[in-house]
């Protein structure tokens, strides 16, 4: 069974600033999930002058990078885009594991959504097919970030 993202109401990115971090480890997977992902915050009203996109050498350096960003205070969300695809050793559990522990502590300890767009497959087809068409898991990750941005700022604030 496939499964796609699909957002419990469309949200504006007006006014909001969004980070992009992409891993250039299997740079044409994760360009093809960058440019979606782009497209996507554009056609939420995200100005594109307001959407940095920084590149890292693979999945292992997202966590670091999107852990800075958030420190800065600059940006409402950030979206980490990467691609592990399995080979023969355990590495691919290793890489998949770090990055997805960091990425989630960064998110926790800064309190800025960081949207998870890593695609840990078995083959490149199967990484082809989820970085292409209606199945493009760089749009997912926009669209994540998006809504999680403004649940975070529609919960009241204590005190």
């Amino acid at each position: 069974m496939k499964g796609s993202y699909t957002p419990g109401a469309e949200y504006s990115g007006q006014g909001l600033r969004i980070g992009v971090v992409s891993a250039r480890f299997n740079g044409e997977i994760v360009e093809a999930m960058r440019a979606s992902a782009q497209a996507a915050l554009l056609e939420h009203r995200v100005a594109k002058a307001n959407v940095t996109c920084i590149h890292v050498p693979g999945a292992f350096e997202l966590p670091l990078a999107c852990k800075t960003m958030a420190e800065t205070g600059k940006y409402d969300g950030i979206i980490a885009l990467g691609c592990v695809i399995r080979g023969d050793t355990p590495h691919f559990e290793y890489v998949c594991q770090g990055c997805t522990s960091g990425i989630q502590e960064a998110s926790l300890q800064s309190g800025i959504p960081i949207a998870f767009g890593l695609l840990t497959t078995d083959t490149l087809e199967q990484a082809v097919e989820r970085s292409t068409g209606d199945s493009n898991k760089g749009r997912d990750a926009a669209l994540c970030v998006l809504e999680m941005v403004h649940v975070l700022k529609s919960i009241p604030s204590s005190g």
